[in-house]
């Protein structure tokens, strides 16, 4: 599980996650889904479909919103079929306006 705690230092803030999940996850509507639950949670970031097959997704908010989210996206959509999650704590270095569906990479 990706460390999901706020900052250290100050004990608040948001966090990112960045994540992969595998399965059947592309053409069951996840990508939207996600935007849904996503900013349903207040969240901030993108979800775009890899050529590989997986969905790709950074999850930006405050950490329980954030854990929230990853449980949600390890059940999906009811169409889907999620094998696998794999989940990265990453640093927040890009400025998100809002959550969005990105073009397949």
């Amino acid at each position: 599980m990706a460390q999901t705690d706020p900052d250290p230092q100050t004990g608040n803030g948001d966090i990112a996650v960045l994540v992969r999940i595998e399965g059947r996850v592309q053409g069951v509507w996840f990508r939207a889904w996600t935007v849904e639950q996503a900013r349903k949670r207040g969240l901030t970031g993108w979800v775009r479909n890899r050529q590989d097959g997986t969905v790709e997704a950074v999850f930006c908010g405050a950490p329980s919103a954030v854990q929230s989210m990853l449980g949600a996206a390890r059940q999906g959509p009811e169409a889907a079929r999620v094998d696998r999650l794999h989940e990265e704590a990453i640093p927040i270095v890009e400025e998100f306006t809002g959550f969005e569906k990105r073009t397949t990479l």
